[in-house]
């Protein structure tokens, strides 16, 4: 497994409560693009949308992909078991969850997305965060060097 992007921004300002491997239906240009790293995924969202037969699927939506010919910001669909989708669309929906792609990856020559299932984190849980990382940056500080000596 090829890990080309992360989207930190969805880990700093969302707590992930479920996480999910997605395969996309891309163009030949969009996988090139991928290999070249050249895509921006920290400002996309993951949206259903009902199809012609009723059913939902998943798309992807806010990706940049740096191509020469087409459209860069093309809305890519998400390959998933039904049972997956309307799990993630129903806790969506009634828990008030958000999906949110967190990496971009080639595995096996297959370009996948990892989705997530989270929650908004409020302003107090980011203070919270950088206290026990402190915390723990003081403890593994000392703990190092009391080793030295």
């Amino acid at each position: 497994m090829d890990l080309f992007f992360r989207n930190k921004k969805a880990y700093f300002d969302y707590k992930i409560e479920q996480d999910l491997e997605a395969g996309l239906v891309l163009t030949g240009p969009e996988i090139k693009a991928i290999r070249a790293k050249q895509v921006v995924i920290n400002a996309s969202y993951v949206r259903p949308f009902a199809n012609a037969s009723g059913h939902v699927e998943l798309w992807w939506v806010g990706s940049h992909f740096s191509v020469s010919d087409g459209d860069p910001t093309r809305t890519k669909k998400l390959l998933l078991s039904r049972q997956d989708i309307d799990r993630l669309v129903g806790k969506q929906t009634a828990k008030g969850f958000t999906i949110l792609p967190l990496e971009l990856y080639v595995k096996r020559g297959r370009a996948k997305l990892k989705i997530g299932l989270g929650t908004r984190k409020k302003d107090y849980d980011h203070r919270a965060e950088l206290r026990e990382r402190s915390l723990n940056r003081e403890t593994e500080r000392a703990f190092r060097d009391k080793q030295k000596r």
